[in-house]
């Protein structure tokens, strides 16, 4: 299982720059301050913990070269679990939010990516809690870069403060300039946050494990085939999740929703694209047919549509 779940070819749709710092390449930024320190930012007790974690590591990111770096150690570690294809969520609302040009650093990542056997593609996310004018902003920024390996426009943080309703508008401007759509839901709040975000035109949902608790909203996302972007380990690191043995995963599953396999913050979570599986197979019974088939959604349901064809010999598959 071990050897099959490395040479299977992957996509990574849900994995964000930001997250996949590892205190390492911290220090490697920043050789003056003890690994040991930057170690102690990734240590949390529940979602917000995390977030302000997360904004903390991004914090340390000051220069375009700084994010080329993270990109290129991300997809060093991704090359090497045989992903073939990556969606990079690049938080670029945060990089608003510490006041940085955004031309640049884009520029920094595109550069690493290049380089990369990972053919790359780019979502840009906009932080809910930080409103819908800079969200706004976001999407423009995407709308701008669709022809530079921007595919998408989404949204994350916190969905109790930053509701999905408030950006209806944003969302309809970013559909209007050709942008594929995606929303974190259904992580900390109930299934109708998920049905929220598929109100705005989201046609992936990030997380959405509280859908499990809905038969409705399952068939709903069955019968539109929205898929939902698993990640498991980060469910339980984030305590939106109590126990492994209590995930949904198998759940959504047989219930027919789609789903894909991701690893969200692999730096902050301490996992791997290859461990997700891994779990799947281990906790939940999977099969290493179910695996493949979970793997062929992730080039099935990336929003380059032709990367299945391009990637993978097998047929088509759908969980």
């Amino acid at each position: 299982m071990a050897d099959f779940l490395l040479e299977m070819p992957k996509a990574e749709l849900h994995v964000h720059l930001e997250g996949a710092v590892e205190p390492e390449t911290l220090h490697e930024l920043d050789p003056s301050t003890p690994v040991e320190t930057f170690r102690a930012f990734y240590a949390y007790e529940d979602f917000n913990g995390f977030l302000k974690a997360f904004g903390e590591v991004g914090k340390r990111l000051r220069t375009p070269q700084d994010y080329g770096l993270a990109a290129r150690r991300l997809l060093e570690r991704l090359a090497a679990q045989n992903v073939r294809y990556a969606e990079i969520i690049l938080a670029a609302g945060v990089v608003l939010w510490k006041q940085q040009e955004f031309a640049p650093i884009f520029d920094a990542v595109r550069e690493a990516a290049a380089s990369s056997p990972v053919e790359v593609r780019w979502i840009l996310d906009a932080v809910r809690q930080f409103g819908v004018e800079q969200a706004q902003k976001v999407a423009e920024l995407a709308a701008e870069r669709a022809g530079q390996g921007v595919v998408a426009f989404g949204i994350g943080g916190s969905e109790e403060r930053g509701p999905a309703e408030w950006f209806a508008g944003v969302f309809a401007f970013a559909r209007s300039a050709g942008l594929r759509l995606t929303a974190h839901a259904g992580e900390s709040m109930g299934p109708e946050s998920v049905r929220a975000a598929l109100g705005l035109g989201a046609e992936r949902i990030g997380h959405g494990i509280a859908a499990a608790q809905d038969q409705d909203l399952m068939r709903c996302l069955r019968e539109r085939d929205i898929p939902l972007e698993i990640c498991i380990t980060s469910n339980l690191a984030t305590g939106v999740v109590k126990r492994l043995e209590d995930h949904p995963v198998r759940r959504l599953y047989e219930a027919g929703v789609p789903i894909v396999l991701n690893s969200d913050d692999p730096a902050m979570f301490g996992c791997t694209l290859v461990g997700e599986y891994r779990l799947a197979a281990r906790h939940f019974g999977f099969s290493e047919a179910e695996l493949r088939a979970i793997a062929e959604n992730g080039f099935r349901y990336a929003f380059q549509p032709d990367r299945g064809a391009r990637f993978s010999s097998s047929p088509r598959l759908v969980v």
